[in-house]
């Protein structure tokens, strides 16, 4: 076992021993996966609660009533999650991309392999590595590893990374050195949220009391 594989799982280890399973993503569809990892993006989940509830409330919560409704009152509803202007034109992008390539069916999307649709999904404009990879773990069940600010943070801190480490070099780490598995993937990046938002702050963090503490020593 390379030393890089045996820290990672390691590191998984103490939080899930810590943190306990976080279940996450919390949605009771894949398509409101999907649109959660959309709305996401530049701001806090509550705010995007806000704006499920108000979608889910109007019954609208489908590709289908997504792709009719016109855009100017798709982002009236979601107001609450900001910047929602753009999202909205987002989450028509997406559907409108959905019906071209599988008629509205998520299920024929994520029966293709991973690879081809992650290209896939990355061309779709407002589409980044984090949403696609997002939509891909937790909507399609597919495995590959979420990346985000909280990762990096974490992963640097413990010299596992360099500082100016890329996305996909970042999430390479993790697909060359452990085995492909969606659940564990699913619970490692919550749980690196978890440890971000608790321990690993951007600023005053509170090593000293880290779960994870001497990792890489």
């Amino acid at each position: 076992m390379s030393k890089k594989k045996r820290i990672l799982l390691e590191l998984y280890r103490r939080l899930y021993d810590s943190f306990g399973p976080r279940h996450w993503w919390p949605a009771d569809s894949p398509f409101e996966v999907i649109v959660g990892a959309i709305l996401t993006q530049n701001t806090a989940w509550r705010n995007v609660e806000k704006a499920i509830t108000s979608l889910k409330s109007l019954g609208l919560m489908s590709p289908e009533a997504i792709y009719n409704l016109p855009v100017r009152d798709l982002a009236l509803i979601i107001k609450p999650s900001g910047y929602y202007n753009i999202k909205a034109r987002r989450l028509k992008h997406f559907v409108e991309f959905l019906f071209a390539d599988t008629g509205g069916d998520l299920k024929r999307l994520f029966d293709q392999e991973l690879d081809p649709l992650r290209r896939k999904l990355l061309s779709i404009n407002g589409i980044g590595p984090e949403t696609a990879d997002s939509i891909l773990l937790y909507a399609g069940e597919k495995p590959t590893f979420v990346v985000d600010t909280y990762t990096r943070r974490i992963l640097m801190r413990h010299l596992l990374l360099p500082e100016d480490a890329s996305y996909d070099e970042t999430r390479d780490l993790f697909m060359s050195h452990l085995e492909p598995c969606v659940s564990m993937f699913n619970e490692y990046h919550a749980l690196l949220v978890k440890l971000g938002h608790t321990f690993c702050l951007k600023r005053n963090p509170r090593c000293q009391d880290c779960p994870v503490k001497g990792l890489n020593e």
